[in-house]
């Protein structure tokens, strides 16, 4: 009697140690991404997500918009990077147009765990704006492209109504007109180091109306890298004439990153 006590004692002692171990090995799989980080492009600033961010919030996300200076590619990773050491834990990453430049360098931080592009360039290795633009026909925002004396490229009104905004109301393509950030003309030919969506897992809204980025490119990059996507009936600015599609997206891609 005595012997079999201490059998079962035993047995119940290794079983809860199997449990306990069990039980931990899951809860560290299951990391709960909470932190989402907007990269915003060029001619916009932090305003451009201000559909997306409450849409999140509302599904307990912490969301972050980060004001890029647009001073030159490694001036906007360096602030990208301040955002993301500021979080408290795991962060998917969120890049729109030029934004998806940033955030394929900016993503190599180990805190992302994922990213998401919004109608964006997803430059290579060694690649810019310009050399994977190449291959496509000029895009009709080009027209409408201006420089100042200072090397900075801003949009003319014609350009944000027909062009980069086509599918918002008059009121919005004034306001995207009146908060537009100029952009350095140097990001265009500005490479990458190492991509990072090389090797973490990515998502792609394909705006199918883009006439800043050709839908070809961001279709062929979305491919490239694998990524989970959707295609929007949207002009360049997906996030704010199509703000569910995307912020379910993002929800998508940290509900996912969170589980492998």
């Amino acid at each position: 009697m005595k012997t079999s006590h201490m059998y079962r004692t035993a047995l119940i002692a290794i079983t809860g140690l199997f449990l306990a171990a069990t039980l931990a090995t899951g809860a560290a799989a299951q990391t709960v991404v909470k932190n989402i980080v907007l990269v915003h492009g060029a001619w916009a600033d932090g305003s451009n997500w201000s559909k997306v961010v409450p849409l999140l919030e509302a599904k307990g996300f912490h969301v972050v918009a980060v004001q890029n200076p647009l001073t030159s590619l490694a001036d906007d990773v360096a602030a990208t990077k301040r955002a993301i050491a500021l979080q408290d834990g795991p962060v998917i990453l969120v890049g729109h147009s030029y934004g998806g430049v940033v955030i394929t360098e900016a993503g190599n931080d180990p805190k992302v765990v994922g990213l998401v592009y919004v109608a964006a360039f997803a430059p290579g290795d060694g690649e810019s704006i310009m050399s994977i633009s190449k291959p496509y026909p000029p895009t009709p925002l080009g027209g409408e492209v201006r420089p100042d004396a200072q090397g900075f490229l801003s949009l003319t009104p014609k350009g944000v109504a027909e062009d980069f905004a086509q599918d918002l109301t008059d009121a919005e393509k004034k306001l995207v007109t009146a908060t537009q950030g100029p952009l350095a003309a140097s990001t265009f030919g500005a490479t990458i180091t190492t991509a990072a969506w090389k090797t973490k897992p990515s998502w792609f809204a394909i705006a199918s109306n883009d006439r800043a980025i050709p839908p070809a490119l961001e279709k062929a990059e979305a491919e490239t890298m694998k990524a989970t996507s959707i295609t929007l009936p949207s002009s360049h600015v997906a996030m704010i004439s199509h703000p569910k599609e995307v912020a379910e997206l993002i929800e998508q891609a940290a509900n996912k990153a969170g589980t492998r």
